[in-house]
């Protein structure tokens, strides 16, 4: 009851008491009823304010930071649907690279086995060609050394007949000898 007379006390008077150091209310605990009633009017026109100019700016906001972290929710848990299906995928394949791995190394064992194959019929075929080759290059030269040497026999004769034919013919009896030759030749033709 004390406290209300003193609120009541505080509105009757004119004046707050000063004690030198500025103004005081009369109650210790209670603050000058003017200031107080002009103080709860501004925050309230203060806070209607705020409700009616800011407020659906903060809702906006509020609702759009909702929905942001939403789709992010909803992305991340596609993202991890799509990483466990990938997962399940790469498990399921892990089994076939070991199957097709060992069908690739077979396959090539075979084409490896081919070519050697190949290889070795073709250096025969070539080896067989390069021998008959050269056992013809070696009777061609046989026959080449053989015919030189029968044209070397032949041409150191007849340089040998002729210089014992010139030696031991004179001169009639080798005009004798040219002539029959020259008639020879001319029956024939």
């Amino acid at each position: 009851m004390a406290a209300l007379q003193s609120v009541v006390g505080v509105l009757q008077a004119e004046s707050v008491p000063n004690d030198g150091k500025g103004s005081t209310s009369l109650s210790p605990y209670f603050a000058p009823m003017k200031e107080v009633v002009i103080g709860g009017l501004a925050t309230l026109i203060v806070f209607g304010l705020l409700y009616k100019l800011a407020w659906p700016a903060i809702a906006k906001g509020m609702k759009d930071r909702t929905a942001r972290i939403q789709a992010d929710l909803d992305e991340s848990a596609a993202a991890r649907a799509k990483a466990e299906a990938d997962a399940a995928q790469i498990r399921t394949n892990l089994g076939d690279v070991e199957g097709e791995r060992t069908r690739l190394f077979a396959e090539a064992d075979q084409q490896a086995a081919a070519l050697l194959e190949d290889g070795r019929a073709r250096l025969a075929a070539e080896v067989a060609e390069l021998e008959a080759k050269a056992e013809a290059d070696i009777a061609a030269a046989a026959g080449r050394g053989a015919d030189d040497l029968r044209a070397d026999i032949a041409r150191f004769s007849s340089q040998a007949i002729e210089s014992a034919v010139t030696t031991s013919l004179d001169d009639a009896t080798q005009q004798e000898l040219i002539e029959g030759f020259i008639s020879r030749v001319g029956a024939q033709s």
